[in-house]
């Protein structure tokens, strides 16, 4: 039986994590993780993440449909799928901790840059390729491992100098393909238990509550908000990240 403070948090955890994914189109996981490592046992959490984030990208997949491109996402994609297994592989056999710090510093440190000089790189207009394969490989793996496969694409498409609708386009189908593989790859390494499922049944029904509100604040947002978010959102999750791993 959960306590009121253990129930309360997996709640919150679900309603804000879903808002995020409606709103980016990425974050169940960076933001969930931040509530749900606190008062969940840990083994629990990476395919509770998974699940959820599953279900808030199916509700922007449905509502966005008209705007996304598969066509456009397809390098990131088939960079993604070969990452999956390694991922869950290492979600297996490995400690998270390792992998979490250098994750929390990648994305502090690309925040960091946004308010110096760096803000303005932005690399030479170029059709998608294999560079756009091997980010989708990263976020594969990450993706495998505990379904944070959203913030290597994003970081790649700001720098690439796309708008906001433009990488969404891109990232949100790669999301939504790369955590559904990642929930079967985690489903037959036996890390979806009863008692996952028994928490999911809470949290999907608030993850998708929330994804639906994040996508209503979405449609009204500015390309610049919605910059300053996702840099926001960035920021907590590698802060987040860096101190789990410590």
């Amino acid at each position: 039986m959960a306590d009121p403070a253990q129930l309360s948090l997996v709640v919150l955890g679900a309603l804000v994590a879903g808002f995020v994914n409606g709103f980016a189109g990425f974050g169940t996981a960076l933001v969930a993780s931040g509530f749900w490592f606190l008062v969940l046992p840990a083994p629990l959490v990476p395919p509770l993440l998974v699940i959820s984030a599953v279900a808030g990208q199916i509700v922007g997949m449905i509502r966005l449909k008209a705007q996304l491109d598969w066509r456009k996402g397809r390098w990131l994609v088939s960079g993604g799928v070969p990452g999956v297994p390694l991922g869950t592989a290492a979600l297996v056999a490995a400690r998270p901790e390792a992998l979490k710090l250098v994750m929390g510093l990648v994305l502090l440190a690309y925040v960091a840059a946004q308010g110096s000089r760096a803000a303005k790189w932005r690399l030479p207009p170029r059709a998608d390729g294999w560079a756009d394969r091997l980010v989708g490989f990263v976020g594969g793996v990450l993706g495998g491992f505990g379904g944070v496969s959203g913030p290597p694409p994003l970081v790649w498409l700001q720098l690439r100098g796309l708008t906001g609708p433009e990488a969404r386009a891109r990232y949100q189908p790669f999301n939504f393909a790369i955590l559904s593989l990642s929930l079967a790859a985690m489903t037959l390494a036996g890390r979806v238990t009863p008692e996952v499922l028994l928490w999911a049944a809470l949290t999907v029904p608030l993850s998708i509550l929330g994804a639906l509100i994040g996508l209503r604040a979405w449609h009204g947002a500015s390309d610049t908000l919605f910059r300053r978010a996702v840099l926001a959102l960035l920021a907590l999750s590698g802060a987040v990240l860096v101190a789990q791993a410590l």
